[in-house]
């Protein structure tokens, strides 16, 4: 996962294809289409990207992956970022019981499953 990354800014998650002197150069996971990123721009790999828990924290491709073998890697049922909070937080607690209910919002859910939906969607 640490080849797929969230651009600020840009509503998918992209593929890194390869580094410049300036930046990088990536590929949007649904439309395939290759763009300049650049140093500027805020980029993080999802692989950096971890989901709190009552206890510690989880890494993002440990819940990704979680999720897959609930979901048989399918996508999920319904649109994430129309889905009612009580929707996302019970397939999040399915796969994640002790997920932290104060610090882990529906909003982070609905990126969190979205994602979800473009990886499985990407074979990825």
């Amino acid at each position: 996962m640490t080849n797929i990354l969230v651009i600020s800014g840009k509503p998918d998650l992209s593929e890194l294809v390869s580094q410049t002197k300036g930046g990088a150069i990536v590929k949007n996971l649904v439309t395939g289409q290759k763009y300049p990123v650049f140093k500027n721009d805020r980029i993080s790999s999802l692989g950096e990207i971890r989901l709190f828990t009552d206890s510690d924290e989880r890494p993002l491709e440990e819940v990704m992956q979680a999720i897959y073998k609930h979901l048989d890697g399918k996508a999920t049922a319904f649109e994430p970022k129309k889905a009612d909070g009580k929707e996302l937080a019970d397939l999040l607690a399915a796969v994640l019981p002790d997920y932290d209910r104060e610090r882990v919002h529906t909003s982070d859910m609905k990126k969190l499953f979205s994602w979800y939906n473009i990886l499985a969607a990407a074979g990825a």
